[in-house]
């Protein structure tokens, strides 16, 4: 008898607490039903919290979630809402902050302790001469510290990692192993002028439009410069810069695991593409931005503002060194200062060859300035 009263006692109990557990659902899906009206940016503005914490809490907390038909934002998605550009621009101007005299020798052997940055390669090793952040990241070398090969027709134009390189194929071109980009996408449509594009090119037929000599095959190299790693670049070879093309784009991180991670991260960022010729046709050498990397600077070309407030998505702008009064372009000889990132970032180097081209090169192998990348 007591048994059937505990019975009956517990089925009236879920009868009326039942209900009550489904409240907070019912409400969430109210919730959801408000959101799902919104604009697409106030959406993303509103969800863009519970995917956060969906991705930090333990595995399977906001699962119930689920059952009231909320989806998390991608990771990729919310990284690439991250406002990385404004941060970059805030960490450039915190770099250009003077240290007091007291406070460099710690700040700057935490960060060497940190990246592994080798001082005794430095032209000059007083860790007071540096008066901020970005001198102390653009230091230059001792002249004897990286000496240039002479033997091989292509050298490292930075010190880094080789994250990828080889012939083109199929005008796709690997950022690490087995993750691609569309070689148009990276260095954007050939044009005769400035004003006269070609017209639309099939992948075929842009890779045309870039090799210049028969029997010749693209090329590619892909250089990762870590935040310890001289930031200073130069020239490969001995080649002529006659065009610059400049896509503000983002400025997502570009280490090797981000770059397994977006497809086509390399064309999503900011980038610099210096283009020309060598002695066996076309050459082109591009400067990745990066996270914290909003400033690449090229030392001939004065008229280069990057990471600028406002720009386009997938707008790019041109300039031509080749004038009326200087037809040739800028002649660059192998070894020489171009340019420098504010801290690490990714070199891309895209030429022509003829087809006993080589690289002397392991992928994922570190490498310095000055060292060989291959020759024929």
């Amino acid at each position: 008898m007591g048994w059937g009263q505990d019975s009956a006692s517990t089925h009236l109990t879920d009868q009326v607490i039942a209900p009550w557990l489904h409240f907070p659902q019912l409400a969430l899906r109210r919730r959801l039903g408000q959101l799902s009206c919104m604009s697409r940016p106030a959406l993303k503005l509103r969800s863009w919290p519970l995917t956060v914490l969906y991705y930090l809490l333990p595995f399977g907390a906001l699962r119930p979630l689920s059952r009231v038909g909320w989806r998390p934002v991608s990771r990729v998605a919310l990284y690439k809402s991250v406002p990385t550009r404004l941060l970059s621009r805030a960490w450039g101007r915190l770099n250009q902050v003077e240290l007091p005299h007291w406070l460099r020798r710690p700040v700057y052997s935490l960060y060497i302790w940190t990246f592994g940055v080798n001082m005794k390669e430095a032209a000059v090793e007083d860790l007071h001469h540096y008066r901020n952040l970005s001198e102390f990241f653009r230091r230059k070398l001792k002249p004897q510290a990286r000496p240039v090969c002479g033997l091989h027709s292509v050298i490292s134009p930075s010190d880094g990692k080789i994250l990828n390189f080889g012939q083109v194929k199929n005008c796709e071109v690997e950022q690490v192993k087995g993750v691609t980009y569309s070689l148009e996408s990276f260095l954007g449509p050939r044009t005769y002028t400035e004003d006269l594009p070609f017209p639309p090119a099939s992948s075929c037929d842009f890779r045309n439009q870039l090799v210049t000599q028969e029997g010749n095959e693209l090329y590619h190299c892909v250089i990762y410069l870590a935040p310890g790693d001289y930031h200073c670049f130069h020239s490969p070879t001995d080649w002529t810069v006659s065009h610059r093309r400049h896509f503000p784009g983002s400025l997502m991180s570009v280490n090797p695991g981000m770059a397994r991670w977006i497809k086509e991260l390399f064309c999503h960022n900011e980038r610099v593409v210096l283009s020309g010729d060598w002695k066996h046709g076309f050459f082109s050498l591009t400067a990745v931005g990066a996270t914290n990397v909003g400033s690449i600077r090229i030392y001939f070309d004065r008229d280069l503002h990057t990471n600028s407030p406002r720009y386009s998505k997938g707008s790019y702008n041109d300039f031509s060194f080749v004038t009326h009064a200087n037809k040739d372009g800028v002649p660059m000889r192998k070894g020489e200062h171009l340019g420098e990132f504010n801290l690490g970032s990714t070199i891309v180097l895209i030429f022509e060859a003829p087809k006993d081209f080589n690289f002397r090169l392991k992928a994922g192998q570190k490498i310095r300035f000055g060292e060989a990348l291959g020759s024929l």
